[in-house]
């Protein structure tokens, strides 16, 4: 059974090493290669993009891709939409591995949003020295904020217009609570800014938000396309991989 795994996230690397363990199954990782140096899985692994819905049907095709993983951001909404379109143009099945979302705790103070621009307008409101977790896509939409100044997190700097008052700080999680408090103390934070990506990789600034009274402006994610087999857990996604492999002639 031929698997073509999206990738980039911490599930695809274990789901990639899991099922190499496992007979009857060849697995291909695919990459954006949207950051610098990413953290490749094992087996073999390809890296950019294919080119729209068109170039990924002609490429599942022309490498005779029995089955489709998913387990990419869950913010690359892009990739999920060019995957399902082009499985479905096929007939070939498609797995949605996306892990839970974050559930608000007693403490938090929460403010959920449904996009990055109303991130930017209710962070505005709510503060004045902003730190934003949300990586170096989406920071443009931040640019025309004149008054607050912003910390930006990123792994890779940013290539977007920057509001005029900020620092870069280029790092990579995981990230633990006390590192978390300290950059919010010494910097002065006061507002957070973040995707709803859950995981507890980068879990850690919720929970020293909350411990500091800081508010949190959080982005809701982006939808699933309709008809997907979606499942939260690598466990869950290699069971759905072994029952779709019983189906194959």
């Amino acid at each position: 059974m031929r698997i073509l795994l999206l990738g980039g996230t911490g599930e695809a690397r274990e789901l990639a090493r899991a099922l190499a363990g496992e007979r009857g199954y060849e697995i291909v990782s695919s990459l954006a290669g949207r950051i610098s140096d990413p953290v490749r899985p094992g087996g073999a692994v390809r890296i950019g993009g294919f080119g729209g819905v068109g170039g990924l049907r002609q490429w599942l095709g022309d490498n005779r891709i029995d089955l489709v993983v998913d387990a990419t951001h869950p913010f690359a909404a892009t990739m999920t939409a060019h995957a399902a379109e082009a499985t479905g143009r096929l007939g070939l099945p498609m797995i949605r591995l996306s892990r839970p979302g974050w559930i608000a705790a007693a403490g938090d103070h929460w403010h959920r949003v449904p996009d990055i621009g109303a991130a930017a307008s209710a962070s505005a409101e709510l503060g004045d020295r902003i730190l934003l977790t949300i990586g170096r896509q989406g920071v443009g939409a931040f640019a025309g904020y004149t008054r607050p100044w912003y910390l930006i997190r990123a792994i890779d700097p940013p290539e977007a217009e920057l509001p005029p008052r900020h620092e870069i700080l280029l790092a990579r999680g995981p990230f633990t609570v006390a590192a978390e408090s300290e950059l919010l103390a010494r910097h002065r934070i006061d507002v957070l800014v973040t995707k709803d990506s859950g995981g507890a990789a980068t879990a850690a600034k919720l929970t020293a938000a909350r411990a500091a009274g800081i508010p949190a402006v959080v982005v809701d994610r982006p939808p699933v396309p309709p008809g997907l087999t979606v499942v939260p857990t690598v466990d869950a996604a290699r069971t759905a991989i072994s029952e779709f492999a019983g189906e194959l002639p």
